[in-house]
């Protein structure tokens, strides 16, 4: 196993803090005896005295309950069991200088469990993350590392070899219209309430990501032993497609092999990455756009991946800016009122999504959707693009990109597409 270590390890008094946790474990305890956790709480009541295969076990136990069935039917309680376990055993591996096993275990708290304990875990992976960035530093020669220029994508790009990879008529009808620094006003009156895309240019120059997120030294600093959650295989509805859980440092070593793992490409998609590594958070602004109509932001999703990821054609229930911070992508969108005309899926998890494949057209199927009207666009760095709500759009990498999407709708508007 892979670990950073402090030399000489920790000392048994230099801990985190977990105030929470010590705050709610009577109340959580008893609940999770409510619903037969007996087992679970006599681990519990080990790990909080240090017993890290007691912690561990008590883990597996909250572990075994989150995949008991469909997510939606895990008892809440399990999830908040799941986090408390994972404390113990961070804490745990912080006092022995283990700090990349903490963070992990910390991650793993924030991804699978409950909101109960949601500060501590936060407060304890920035303590972690000092300690790990420190026995980093020292370890190299190099006192640059994380000011020097790895970038992760060259600006070099041929669009005739690009074009030979995009759906059929990409590029050759009609483009989405391109404003410059557009006002609110003119937003609101030419796109958001008529429902109609637009390419918003000249808005993200003040991001301090446009600067920092094409260097892959800073994001190892960041977020290098950080563990994500990411997609492998073409895309969500091919029946090898499969989710991992790797850390950061990984993820960014697949980019530079082109994305590419024994199951396929690697992609960090619709992931609130900006939650969970609060340094990235820093380094975006919420576009004043997403304030429209009286709106309030729904979600805010990181998409990171190489060149070649794709989102197939779908629609989404909300208004939608997506920030294209770093690289190239290529996107088509057709109204909402040709959802028939798409084909969606009957399945309810995949009802948002199309039975169209742009990439491989089964023309016996579906012999007029290359008839259909579209709009498309190459969306360039540092452009943002606004998909107004049901509208499909297909999305192609066209190099490494960083994209940030902004969900927003108004209290009646979430009511309506619920």
């Amino acid at each position: 196993m892979s670990t950073t270590t402090a030399s000489g390890g920790g000392s048994p008094s230099d801990h985190f803090e977990t105030p929470m946790l010590d705050k709610e474990s009577p109340a959580l305890l008893h609940t999770i005896c409510e619903h037969g956790g007996y087992a679970y709480v006599s681990m519990a009541a080990l790990a909080a005295s240090g017993d890290i295969r007691a912690a561990e076990a008590a883990r597996e136990m909250a572990w075994e309950q989150l995949h008991s069935g469909p997510w939606h039917s895990v008892l809440p309680v399990w999830r908040d069991a799941y986090s408390m376990a994972c404390l113990h055993v961070a804490r745990h591996h912080y006092c022995n200088g283990e700090f990349k096993e903490a963070l992990r275990a910390l991650d793993m708290g924030i991804i699978m469990g409950g909101p109960l304990l949601r500060k501590d875990l936060d407060s304890a992976i920035e303590k972690v993350s000092e300690k790990a960035w420190c026995v980093r530093v020292s370890e190299r020669s190099n006192q640059d590392f994380g000011n020097s220029e790895h970038p992760l994508v060259d600006h070099e790009f041929d669009v005739s070899k690009v074009l030979q990879l995009l759906p059929v008529k990409s590029l050759s009808s009609k483009l989405v219209v391109k404003r410059s620094s557009l006002s609110l006003e003119k937003f609101l009156q030419d796109h958001y309430l008529s429902g109609s895309p637009v390419i918003i240019s000249d808005c993200m120059s003040h991001w301090p990501a446009k600067a920092k997120w094409n260097n892959m030294d800073y994001l190892l600093r960041v977020a290098g032993d950080r563990t994500v959650p990411v997609e492998v295989g073409k895309n969500y509805i091919c029946a090898d497609w499969k989710q991992e859980l790797i850390t950061f440092s990984e993820f960014l070593e697949r980019i530079k092999s082109h994305g590419c793992s024994p199951g396929g490409p690697t992609y960090l998609a619709q992931h609130p990455l900006f939650d969970q590594i609060h340094e990235l958070r820093k380094d975006i602004l919420i576009p004043d756009y997403c304030f429209t109509g009286g709106g309030e932001l729904r979600s805010l999703n990181a998409w990171f991946g190489p060149a070649g990821t794709v989102t197939p054609l779908h629609h989404d229930p909300h208004h939608n800016i997506l920030a294209q911070v770093v690289g190239k992508k290529y996107i088509r969108l057709y109204s909402a009122s040709l959802s028939d005309e798409l084909f969606p899926y009957s399945e309810t998890m995949l009802c948002n999504s199309s039975q169209v494949d742009l990439d491989d057209v089964d023309e016996s199927k579906f012999p007029k959707v290359q008839d259909l009207e579209f709009v498309d666009c190459i969306l360039e760095e540092g452009e943002m693009l606004y998909i107004p709500p049901k509208w499909w759009h297909y999305v192609r990498s066209l190099t490494t990109s960083l994209s940030v999407s902004f969900w927003w709708s108004s209290e009646d508007e979430s009511s309506a597409a619920s």
